[in-house]
C-alpha cells in the first residue's frame, strides 16, 4: 500500500491498520515524493489525502485512475465529505472519511475492491476493534502547521494550513479545535475579517503544545 498523507497523526492510523491487516506500507507526504515512489514502486492500493502542501490529490487520483497498469484499489480520504463526489468523479474506487481508524471498516474497504482472484477466500473473522494513534503524532501536526504558517499570510498557505488543521482536528477528536478552523474558514469562505478566528485557533494550538507530554 501506498500513503500519500501529510498528516503524522492520520498517518499512524492508516500504518496501524496496515500492521493489524498484515499489510506492508510506504508514506509519502506530498504529490513529489508520490510520484518519486510511483516510478520504482507499484503499489497494489493507493490511498490519497484529498489535500496536501504542493496541490490537490483529486490530481493524482485521476492522473492513476487512466494510467496502464492502473493501481488495482485507488482510494481518497478526507476530513471534509464533501470531496467524495469530487474523488469518485476523478476516479477513486471510494472514499474514506477522516477519522479511519476502525479495523473491519478498513478491511472491508480495501477488500471488497480488490479484483476477484487476488481477494482471500472464503469466510474471515471480522475484526470490530479501533486502533489508538499516538497522540505524539497530532502533536507533530501542530507544531508542523505552525512551522508552515510563520509569518505568512498569503491565502494559499491559509487555505491550506485550515484545511490541515481541520483534517487533523476531526481525526483526532479535538471538538474545540474544530470548532474554531469551522470559524476561520467561514470567515475566509465569506471575505470577513479572520484575525479574531485566526487568533484564537494559533491560541488553541499553543495551549496543546504545552501540555506536558505523557512518558
Amino acid at each position: 500500500m501506498l500513503l500519500v498523507e501529510d498528516s503524522r497523526f492520520a498517518s499512524e492510523a492508516i500504518r496501524l491498520l496496515c500492521l493489524r491487516s498484515g499489510a506492508r506500507i510506504r508514506r509519502a507526504d506530498t504529490l513529489r515524493s508520490a510520484a518519486r515512489h510511483l516510478r520504482t514502486y507499484h503499489p497494489s492500493v493507493l490511498i490519497v489525502d484529498m489535500g496536501l502542501p504542493d496541490g490537490s490529490g483529486l490530481d493524482l487520483v485521476a492522473e492513476l485512475s487512466r494510467a496502464a497498469p492502473r493501481v488495482p484499489v485507488i482510494l481518497a480520504t478526507s476530513g471534509d465529505d464533501a470531496m467524495e463526489t469530487a474523488a469518485l468523479s476523478a476516479g477513486a474506487d471510494g472514499f474514506l472519511s477522516k477519522p479511519m481508524v476502525n479495523l473491519a471498516a478498513f478491511q472491508e474497504a480495501v477488500l471488497s475492491r480488490l479484483p476477484e482472484d487476488v481477494r482471500p477466500n472464503g469466510l474471515r473473522p471480522v475484526p470490530m476493534q479501533d486502533v489508538d494513534p499516538d497522540r505524539v503524532a497530532y502533536r507533530d501536526d501542530l507544531a508542523h502547521i505552525v512551522e508552515i504558517l510563520g509569518d505568512k499570510t498569503d491565502p494559499a498557505t491559509l487555505d491550506y494550513a485550515t484545511a490541515f488543521l481541520g483534517g487533523v482536528a476531526k481525526s483526532a477528536e479535538d471538538g474545540e479545535l474544530l470548532g474554531a478552523v469551522d470559524d476561520l474558514s467561514r470567515c475566509q469562505k465569506e471575505g470577513a475579517p479572520t484575525g479574531s478566528a485566526m487568533a484564537r485557533v494559533s491560541g488553541l494550538i499553543e495551549e496543546r503544545l504545552s501540555l506536558p507530554q505523557a512518558v
